[in-house]
């Protein structure tokens, strides 16, 4: 922890590697870690000040400030909840989230692929979240939008807001499962590729099994089997901590399961890291 809090810049946020710009990514997960460990209150505070100064007018986020639309990590900063972020700024971003969907499943396209007498494919018939707006749906950001809005989901009082939500976490959930590789796991979104079965990456693996919290089927059983598999051969400080999170996520994590040992080669995965004890010994934050 004091290696993360170490690496914090002048400006209140954290680069990817020490000495490096400010980037939401990073700066969202090492709060994250801080919030899980209950950790020093300055530098939660300047933190918590350099992300509320980077929020977009329309409610999202940028990875940095030098980009100038907002992206996927806004789903990293909703993690952090309104009584973090503050509640008019969480209540933006929630439907920031909410609006953004895999260009594959919008209207233009389904209206284009019915006028030309196609079929739309069966995994692109569930909305899934993509890696910035007007591109398609990827696992790694449709994972963490429903861990988002599975938050927003828990917290919010409204029944209306409350289908709202249900219908695109369950929308979600759907295209994760549809999305998985024949060895029951997950890449980065295609599960075949110019006729090939494709292989699942051990992180992409973890986050989404972490996104599927609370779904026993076939499907995520067989994905846990091999999450085992993944970790225990697992040569990433990275996917380690996200094959532990989904694992604990389904109570499979294996009781003789080795400690971690992998060098965290960036702040965010020392951040990952943090995280991934914390559930191992208490309330896992990605699903307070």
């Amino acid at each position: 922890m004091r290696t993360l809090i170490a690496c914090q810049n002048p400006d209140g946020g954290w680069p990817y590697h020490p000495g490096g710009p400010s980037w939401t990514e990073p700066a969202a997960y090492a709060l994250l870690a801080l919030s899980a460990n209950r950790s020093a209150a300055e530098p939660v505070e300047r933190a918590l000040g350099w992300l509320r100064s980077m929020q977009r007018p329309d409610g999202g986020w940028a990875p940095t400030p030098a980009v100038a639309q907002s992206t996927w990590v806004s789903a990293v900063v909703v993690l952090l909840g309104p009584a973090v972020l503050g509640e008019a700024p969480y209540r933006r971003a929630v439907a920031w989230l909410l609006d953004q969907t895999g260009e594959e499943t919008s209207f233009l396209t389904r209206l284009r692929t019915f006028i030309s007498g196609n079929q739309t494919p069966p995994e692109q018939r569930f909305p899934g979240w993509p890696w910035f707006p007007g591109a398609s749906a990827w696992v790694t950001p449709t994972a963490l939008s429903m861990l988002a809005l599975g938050k927003a989901f828990r917290l919010e009082p409204s029944a209306a807001m409350h289908r709202q939500l249900q219908g695109r976490l369950q929308t979600g959930a759907s295209f994760l499962l549809r999305h998985a590789c024949s060895d029951g796991g997950w890449n980065y979104g295609a599960p075949r590729a110019l006729g090939f079965e494709a292989r699942s990456y051990p992180e992409t693996t973890g986050i989404a099994l972490l996104a599927l919290h609370g779904i026993d089927s076939s499907e995520v059983r067989k994905a846990c089997a091999l999450a085992q598999v993944q970790l225990a051969a697992c040569h990433s400080s990275e996917a380690e901590s996200w094959l532990r999170l989904g694992l604990l996520a389904h109570r499979r994590l294996p009781a003789d399961a080795r400690a971690p040992t992998r060098p965290h080669r960036t702040v965010q995965n020392a951040a990952l890291a943090l995280l991934a004890s914390a559930a191992e010994h208490g309330p896992n934050i990605f699903l307070e």
